[in-house]
């Protein structure tokens, strides 16, 4: 009687767990250590009709069970049909030589080097059905710049590619999956100039990305340095006119996600628009009094949001940003409240069935994360008939708790994918977002409005001294003492167990909803008595990083950089790599000796019982050493390895064993291989050779 009178409260709030229900099929299928066959995934489609068939005979009890596991079958389909559609060639080997193809995406790498992605690939005595669909290549150096890129181009250079890269440890941010969903199937660099070799081809698409360049491009002449470059990043998405100084100002007051053109913008472009298109209506009595003002101002607003999804890229966060705001607006279409949880679980069905690889990133986690709980706290707000002060006072306070909310629903997942923590962010927050609202974005439609009549440069303007208060905001805050800081990464269960019992928190009804608390509380709890590895590998042989009483220590001041600032903070710790290295002769109770280069591998004298020995180049793994050997030809097999050192044994984990063999591995081929180890003394010194 229990259950039913809860199911029973439960009517009309239930549609809220359907995008709940795909995403454990999307993450069961990404979780997965092997890789499904077709038959498996049609099977589970099958069961998935069984049951929607057998729910429309259930009681009021069991029928919503029925139904949500019909949403994991539809997750698990579509997110295995979604992997083999974007399935193409992907280099297994090094490739040095010509590389021919078409700009089709341009932007900047970490180090701050231009990117080109290319499509139409074609590589020297490579056939064409082991091409890569797509290839990414960074210009290093000024010699790479040998013609201006410009979108459609067709291009040569002379190049190094390599696979995309797997995990830098075990449990680490795939990126191997990442470039298979984006079709990537190389990448690497050139540092010789880039030849232009026929005038540009165009698509529909590649006509959309050439005027998104040359807009950026005009942006930036009117609006010069940092400032230009961030008003190019939030009308076009072109981020490539920001410094990394900026960016990394921005990150550390938690403002970074202004750059992004998502939810953020999508939402104050679409409420500008509506609300300016109503004011106009209102104006006009005859189509105040006898036209569906209302209605034409949603659809002159949709209109505005399909220019700028087709003017920022279409890239996935503001794909996702678009249909959060179409959805909304097509409630107010048909006469339903635009803002609600159903419609936030609308939004998610709809993102998740076009991308379901969405839900592994944090893209999709922080700006679902925010809008559910942005529309649960201020409908609650509603139902209890709160008000927030007086009239006045009532918008400061709604954005004060806005950023609250949305700060608090999204840091742990920032802080789970990023590792840092911006302390000021809160206050970063308050002094720039109104500001994106009530200048920035009615200054970019000003500046399109007026771009016919070649008055732009008066919203160009406007909008410039909005972010150039934003950029001294971000400087000021992430100056102050203390304003960032690093947290450890969690295990892989910390994240779900927190989201499921927010989910339960806001989905479900009644009092019982208050034990969501408890997976969040044991989440917060696993996330603190969490350890890091003893010792990290990297797949390439070429860095090592053991753990001592200061921290990571890396036997490298130099090479691997990417490695290193990624062992780093996912140890929680803000130090360069220069500095880790410094601590390379401190205690650890496992000897691991590191070779780099054929040099100390030729000068190697050999090993005993209990020590580890790396190198990044090859030799005799078949001499007769006494210790646990890994060379590049085995490392490719097992990716990065992690060790923990027990009290008696040593616990071995590699990337293979976390990440699985699936279509978008690309592990080496190879028998099961057996790393069990011991025989380590708690007493032996970590050094480097």
């Amino acid at each position: 009687m229990g259950l039913r009178h809860a199911m029973l409260i439960q009517r009309g709030h239930l549609f809220g767990w359907c995008p709940v229900g795909m995403a454990c099929g999307i993450a069961l299928f990404f979780g997965l250590k092997f890789e499904p066959s077709t038959a498996m995934i049609a099977g589970v489609g099958a069961l998935g009709v069984v049951l929607a068939l057998a729910a429309r005979r259930m009681g009021e009890v069991t029928s919503p069970a029925m139904v949500f596991a019909v949403m994991i079958a539809f997750g698990f389909v579509l997110a295995g049909w979604r992997a083999h559609s974007v399935a193409g060639p992907v280099l297994d080997w090094r490739y040095f030589g010509p590389v021919e193809g078409r700009i089709v995406g341009m932007d900047r790498s970490a180090s701050d080097a231009v990117r080109l992605t290319l499509d139409h690939v074609k590589l020297d005595r490579v056939a064409p059905t082991d091409t890569p669909t797509r290839v990414r290549i960074s210009l290093h150096g000024d010699s790479a710049l040998g013609v201006a890129p410009e979108p459609g181009l067709r291009v040569m250079m002379t190049g190094h590619l390599g696979p995309p890269g797997g995990p830098v440890e075990p449990g680490g941010f795939d990126f191997q999956r990442h470039a298979w969903f984006a079709e990537l199937g190389a990448v690497g660099y050139t540092r010789v100039p880039v030849v232009a070799i026929s005038t540009a081809e165009f698509d529909l698409r590649q006509c959309i990305f050439r005027i998104r360049m040359a807009v950026s491009a005009h942006v930036r002449d009117v609006l010069p340095g940092d400032v230009g470059g961030f008003a190019a990043a939030v009308t076009t998405g072109d981020r490539s006119g920001i410094s990394q100084d900026a960016l990394n100002d921005l990150r550390a007051s938690n403002t970074a996600h202004l750059l992004a053109i998502s939810g953020l913008h999508m939402g104050l472009l679409s409420g500008f628009v509506f609300g300016l298109l109503r004011l106009l209506f209102a104006l006009i009595p005859h189509v105040a009094l006898h036209w569906p003002a209302r209605k034409l101002a949603a659809l002159g607003a949709l209109m505005a949001a399909s220019v700028y999804l087709a003017l920022s890229g279409g890239n996935v966060a503001t794909e996702r940003a678009f249909v959060m705001v179409a959805v909304a607006l097509c409630a107010i279409l048909v006469n339903r409240r635009a803002i609600s949880l159903r419609a936030v679980a609308m939004a998610a069905i709809i993102v998740l069935t076009l991308r379901p690889e969405a839900l592994m990133g944090p893209g999709f986690q922080m700006s679902f994360a925010a809008t559910t709980a942005l529309v649960a706290v201020f409908g609650w707000i509603r139902d209890m008939e709160w008000t927030l002060g007086p009239k006045w006072l009532q918008p400061l306070l709604g954005v004060v708790i806005s950023s609250a909310v949305a700060g608090l629903a999204t840091a742990p997942i920032g802080a789970a994918h990023f590792n840092t923590m911006a302390h000021y962010g809160l206050i970063a927050n308050l002094a720039s977002v109104p500001l994106m609202g009530v200048l920035v974005i009615p200054a970019a439609v000003l500046a399109l409005v007026l771009a016919p009549v070649g008055l732009d440069i008066v919203g160009l303007w406007l909008m410039g001294a909005g972010l150039r208060w934003i950029l001294w905001v971000a400087d000021m805050v992430s100056g102050l003492d203390g304003a960032q800081g690093y947290v450890a990464g969690p295990s892989a269960v910390v994240l779900p167990l927190m989201a499921t019992g927010m989910l339960f928190v806001i989905l479900w009804q009644g009092r019982a909803r208050v034990l969501g608390v408890l997976p969040v509380l044991l989440g917060l709890a696993l996330w603190q008595t969490g350890s890091r590895p003893d010792v990290l590998i990297a797949d390439t042989g070429g860095l090592v990083g053991v753990m001592t009483e200061e921290g990571r220590a890396l036997s490298k001041a130099k090479g691997g950089g990417f490695i290193a600032r990624n062992w780093l903070e996912n140890d929680g710790e803000g130090i360069d790599q220069t500095t880790a290295a410094a601590r390379w002769d401190a205690q650890h109770p496992v000897t691991v000796i590191h070779l780099s280069g054929k040099r100390a591998a030729a000068a190697f004298g050999g090993c005993k019982t209990g020590e580890i020995v790396v190198s990044n180049t090859e030799f005799d793994e078949h001499a007769d050493l006494e210790c646990l050997v890994l060379t590049p030809p085995l490392l490719r097999r097992t990716g990065a390895i992690a060790l923990v050192a027990g009290a008696d044994s040593l616990s071995i984990r590699t990337a293979r064993q976390v990440a699985g063999d699936r279509m978008w591995s690309g592990w080496t081929a190879s028998p099961k291989l057996d790393l069990t180890f011991d025989g380590t003394s708690p007493d032996q010194l970590a050094r480097s050779d």
